[in-house]
């Protein structure tokens, strides 16, 4: 397991001036629209919220460290397929921000503990996404990032040095292995994953590792509609249900994002996550 380090790293900037101030002034809401699925006693709250410009200038300036590390480093390794700082800031700063409120709303309508204090992974984490970005405009939740790849995990401690996040534990191992570990297994109040599988596979993923009344909160595209049917068994099974998927109108020029939200009602059975690889080749 690779942990936290403390390291800080001199960086020059490279992000322009003007995309800075491009994203700085977007002063325009985000306002989720949920649909629910649950009974009529749970509430389906529209919350008003705004991406970059919101957050402090300390959050500002470490975003825009982690964005000039992301483009460094892929010059040298597949973080992500944008090569733009504009695009990043776009296409993953805004979306990765855009679900913040729809997670808020559903733990403080849903959940019996306070937000401020989320224990959060973010499972497939990959170049950081969401859950780093969360880490920076939340600082007070407890964010682990799951990621199997070394590369993608030195990348990580790498970034998290160089910003200074004393919230962020990086840790490198298989969903399936790590939720069938004791230490680790049904542990979380929150547990994210952004551009990983289809939903069906992510709640074998991440749901073992959701404590008995947490969320699992998969961000998605614009019409999920299909996907969410598929995955109902799957959800059902690993001691959740579908709580809300809520529409969000993110900055970003790709539109409509999708959070589907599933409660987790009971505990998951032991035989869930199956072996390494097996939910991919056969879902449930």
């Amino acid at each position: 397991m690779l942990l936290n380090q403390t390291r800080i790293f001199n960086f020059s900037f490279s992000l322009s001036l003007r995309t800075f101030i491009k994203h700085l002034e977007r002063a325009s809401n985000l306002k989720p629209s949920c649909i629910t699925r649950r009974t009529a006693t749970t509430k389906s709250s529209i919350v008003t919220g705004s991406h970059f410009e919101t957050l402090n200038p300390l959050q500002k300036q470490q975003v825009q460290l982690y964005v000039d590390a992301l483009l460094d480093w892929n010059q040298n390794m597949n973080l992500t397929a944008v090569r733009d700082a504009n695009d990043v800031m776009d296409r993953h700063i805004e979306d990765s921000l855009a679900i913040i409120p729809p997670i808020k709303s559903s733990y403080v309508s849903n959940c019996e503990f306070p937000v401020e204090k989320l224990n959060l992974v973010d499972v497939g984490s990959g170049a950081g996404l969401p859950g780093l970005i969360l880490a920076i405009a939340c600082p007070d939740w407890k964010v682990t990032l799951l990621e199997s790849l070394n590369k993608r995990c030195l990348f990580l401690e790498h970034v998290v040095g160089l910003i200074g996040l004393s919230n962020v534990k990086v840790m490198r191992g298989r969903a399936e292995d790590v939720g069938q570990n004791l230490e680790f297994r049904e542990v979380f109040d929150v547990a994210v994953a952004r551009a990983v599988a289809e939903m069906r596979i992510l709640a074998e993923y991440c749901l073992p590792l959701v404590r008995v009344g947490g969320l699992f909160v998969a961000a998605k595209g614009h019409s999920p509609e299909e996907e969410v049917r598929r995955a109902e068994k799957a959800i059902s099974l690993m001691g959740a249900s579908l709580l809300q998927t809520c529409y969000v109108n993110s900055h970003s020029p790709y539109g409509q994002r999708t959070a589907v939200v599933c409660l987790k009602d009971g505990r998951t059975p032991k035989k869930y996550p199956r072996d390494p690889g097996t939910p991919a080749k056969s879902p449930l």
